[in-house]
């Protein structure tokens, strides 16, 4: 059951305090990663992202939008007087015994500002990387990389794709009393026992390259950036991997093969590139169908949903399905959001190989890279979402909705 249908007429009549505590308790019980609380000319609602997809969860009366924007700014330690421009805070809020980290932030709109809370580390819990989705043979690939001494690991995606608990399932396996792991992050998301955790601070002159600079000092053996954002980030990081420390940072690409046309673009040099970079992981979060109403597809429904893809996706799925194999799709139930319930990562695992250097220093284009990556074995983010549906985790209208053909 959502909020929608019980809580607006709830907020109508209660305070501030009340509307906003029941908002946020109900964000968390339903795991969403975002609130939003959002204003029109002549409404005010709230809407929360659950699975990578937004639903309105409250309206509360008009009457109350100021006094729960502003309750929100004051929890955030943000300025309430000034409304002109974004501001950002965080809010440390206290849910069932345990403490969440919230991220605030405001923006100016026509109607009033709009404030969006992002849930950073409600579940504490790291899970193994199977849990998270990768395939058994990419789970040894990243690991094999995760134990030389050192090189940089890049995990790609957009927004919102998982990347930041894909890197620390990988610190979580690195974290022993024997190595220094130093985080640079904007802002640190989740909290790792034993790692010098490090908060950016443009404001006060605390960047990614000055927080990296003062790391290179702390002896450390393992360095994770939360992002690389520009060319001199990328320089250090670079540095820093070719000097004996393992890297492990994020980059907002589509795929793995074209993370390292990024890397030339942003201006770092071919050979560094190939020198440095010793896996890259392209990712993507899939909704799972929901265990208690997917149902299978008849064979017409089957044959006619094949029919639509390309063929080398139905070339694909021929090659890796088994005696059994049966495709699902979604239907919808109480327990469930139009027959989907939770999420699962769907990985591209890519190594750089004597064969991948080669062509990166040649300054190969990302199509000859690509086709270097498939003559290699390495799947594509749409194949990796074929197994999924493969194995009846989710559907092949999930996969073609987020991810491309090659």
């Amino acid at each position: 059951m959502t909020l929608a249908r019980t809580l607006p007429q709830a907020a109508s009549d209660g305070s501030a305090v009340q509307t906003l505590d029941q908002l946020l308790h109900h964000a968390l019980e339903q795991l969403a990663s975002d609130i939003h609380v959002e204003s029109g000319e002549d409404y005010f609602r709230v809407r929360i992202r659950i699975d990578g997809q937004l639903q309105i969860a409250a309206t509360p009366a008009l009457s109350l939008r100021d006094s729960v924007v502003s309750r929100l700014k004051v929890l955030a330690r943000m300025d309430i007087a000034e409304k002109r421009v974004p501001q950002d805070g965080r809010i440390q809020y206290a849910y069932k015994g345990q403490i969440v980290d919230l991220r605030v932030s405001s923006l100016p709109t026509l109607h009033g500002e709009k404030i969006v809370v992002r849930i950073l580390n409600f579940s504490r819990t790291r899970p193994a990387l199977a849990t998270l989705g990768y395939e058994q043979d990419d789970c040894t690939k990243l690991i094999q990389s995760l134990k030389r001494p050192h090189g940089l690991i890049l995990m790609t995606g957009p927004t919102g794709a998982g990347k930041t608990l894909s890197l620390y399932c990988c610190l979580e396996l690195l974290n022993q009393t024997e190595v220094n792991i130093s985080t640079v992050e904007d802002p640190s998301e989740i909290h790792l026992p034993g790692a010098n955790q490090v908060n950016i601070n443009e404001r006060a002159g605390l960047t990614f390259a000055t927080a990296l600079r003062a790391l290179l000092r702390q002896d450390p053996d393992i360095i994770m950036i939360g992002e690389i954002r520009d060319l001199e980030t990328a320089e250090i990081a670079i540095q820093a991997a070719q000097t004996g420390h393992l890297v492990l940072s994020t980059l907002h690409t589509n795929d793995a093969p074209s993370t390292l046309a990024r890397l030339h673009h942003m201006g770092v040099s071919s050979f560094n590139v190939a020198a440095s970079v010793s896996l890259i992981t392209a990712q993507r979060l899939i909704r799972r169908l929901c265990e208690q109403c997917k149902d299978v597809m008849t064979d017409d429904q089957a044959e006619s949903t094949l029919s639509a893809l390309h063929p080398q996706d139905i070339q694909y799925m021929a090659e890796h399905s088994s005696t059994g194999n049966k495709l699902y799709k979604a239907v919808g139930c109480a327990n469930c959001d139009k027959g989907y319930k939770g999420r699962v990562g769907i990985y591209q695992v890519m190594p750089i190989s004597d064969a991948m250097q080669a062509l990166i220093l040649r300054d190969h284009d990302t199509q000859a890279l690509a086709a270097q990556a498939a003559t290699e074995g390495i799947r594509t983010l749409r194949q990796a979402g074929w197994l999924k549906v493969l194995s009846g985790v989710t559907s092949v209208d999930e996969v073609m909705s987020l991810t491309t053909h090659g």
